[in-house]
């Protein structure tokens, strides 16, 4: 199976987890390394080193490892967001966790209330025609912030949380 017909959220659960080298493996299943190596003007014997553990001594410090690096290093997400975007996708931070307090209607109204925040950030900024720089970074706050707490509530929903709570009902005495 292609990793185009794996469902997202099955693809997110396989790389959650994964080390550097054992994605680069994953991947070597797929796509030869001898091509990746042509590719990218690199030796065989490199690719083939990426994909190893480092503990072994004979693994390289890989592309991903060094992203790592750079982003622990500056404390900057651009690198994340540009390498996401490059791959015709975009990063979300993954956010804080939702704690499930029993009340899961108000908690999924707040993110409807979000969404028509947004959609009124929208309608507001281009209620002339126009949208201006500075409404446009306004719209993508919104929609950066909106994203992200709507992955908190999916995360939050996958791991468990939202199991249903037990209610002590009190019956009317006969």
């Amino acid at each position: 199976m292609s990793m185009g017909r794996i469902a997202f959220s099955s693809w997110i659960l396989i790389i959650l987890g994964m080390k550097s080298h054992e994605v680069l493996r994953e991947v070597l299943k797929k796509i030869s390394a001898k091509q990746i190596a042509s590719d990218m003007g690199l030796s065989l014997s490199l690719i083939y080193k990426w994909a190893e553990p480092p503990a072994e001594g004979s693994g390289a410090n890989n592309p991903l490892d060094r992203m790592e690096q750079l982003i622990d290093s500056t404390g900057d997400e651009r690198f994340a967001q540009w390498i996401c975007e490059r791959s015709e996708g975009f990063f979300i931070r993954n956010p804080e966790s939702v704690k499930h307090t029993g009340q899961l209607i108000p908690l999924t109204n707040d993110i409807v209330q979000d969404f028509a925040d947004m959609l009124a950030t929208i309608a507001t900024s281009s209620a002339d025609n126009v949208i201006t720089k500075e409404e446009a970074k306004t719209i993508r706050n919104r929609w950066e912030s909106l994203k992200s707490v709507t992955e908190g509530f999916v995360l939050a929903a996958e791991s468990g949380n939202f199991k249903a709570v037990e209610v002590a009902k009190s019956r009317p005495a006969e």
